[in-house]
């Protein structure tokens, strides 16, 4: 019986990639005023950002619709097959409740894991999902195992302005204002499903020796596992420059550092400049 594997465009894994991994991809949508788009099908990443810094228009975010997922449920079950449904926290989207509302005769061949992450930090559990069924395991089987190993995942991010927390209204224009005038870097998580500040340090240094004793503080990364390195905006070169100043972290334990595009959902809220890793703590 042939496993299949759903996610959401949250997790940042492109469509392209989607197809050549043999994944089935639903969208979320990004609206930016009146104009609606499917995130990751007719505004890539770099689109969006090219709106975010030059239009006057806060973007939202919406959730994939049950409508949507019962469509694919329908399909799986029809094909006699199974899957593995992972979304984006619960907390952060009612994609996930949109997901079980579609679930109702679908039990028998469809498993749901809330990632309680978003991002890259969603994309690694989706990642480690690949893993499992290529190694044979059942849709059970798999479900089982991520959301045993979901509770081990760290997503860490610096954010290089306030600006867009404060267009978002998650801070207040008086805390952006200082903010900027100190060049304070917030240091976030993603905690219990919800985003967490963890800490804030003054300049891109300070906040990548913050970055790097939350890593150690974690307890380690588990080199094992899958692991993602992100970036928000047109261009990695902070990420880039993190990584060669960092290298002692990654030279000798893995031979390449996968590095993804960090797109709308978070985006919207972090804004460009943004950089993060996402690992599996030992």
């Amino acid at each position: 019986m042939k496993t299949r594997i759903i996610i959401d465009s949250a997790c940042d894994i492109s469509k392209a990639e989607a197809d050549q991994l043999g994944l089935d991809f639903l969208p979320l949508k990004t609206l930016f005023g009146n104009e609606e788009y499917l995130d990751g099908i007719n505004l890539s990443p770099s689109e969006f950002y090219e709106k975010l810094v030059e239009g006057d228009c806060m973007p939202t975010t919406s959730q994939i619709s049950p409508y949507d997922f019962e469509q694919l449920y329908k399909e799986i079950k029809d094909a006699g097959e199974t899957a593995v449904v992972i979304t984006l926290s619960g907390k952060l989207s009612g994609t996930n409740s949109s997901a079980n509302i579609a679930l109702e005769g679908y039990e028998d061949c469809i498993h749901i894991v809330d990632s309680e992450n978003v991002c890259i930090g969603e994309q690694i559990l989706v990642r480690e999902a690949v893993r499992l069924r290529d190694q044979g395991l059942s849709a059970t089987e798999i479900a089982d195992e991520l959301n045993v190993k979901k509770k081990n995942v760290c997503l860490l991010a610096l954010l290089d302005t306030l600006e867009y927390l404060k267009r978002g209204g998650r801070i207040s224009k008086t805390a952006a204002f200082a903010g900027g005038l100190l060049s304070i870097k917030p240091v976030i998580a993603i905690q219990d499903g919800e985003v967490a500040i963890l800490g804030k340090a003054r300049g891109s240094k300070n906040g990548n020796n913050m970055l790097m004793e939350l890593i150690e503080k974690s307890g380690g990364i588990d080199f094992t596992m899958p692991l993602t390195l992100g970036y928000t905006g047109l261009d990695d070169s902070l990420l880039q420059k993190y990584m060669k100043d960092r290298s002692h972290i990654w030279q000798g334990n893995i031979e390449s550092l996968p590095i993804s595009t960090i797109g709308s959902t978070i985006g919207t809220h972090a804004g460009p400049g943004a950089i993060a890793v996402a690992f599996f703590h030992k």
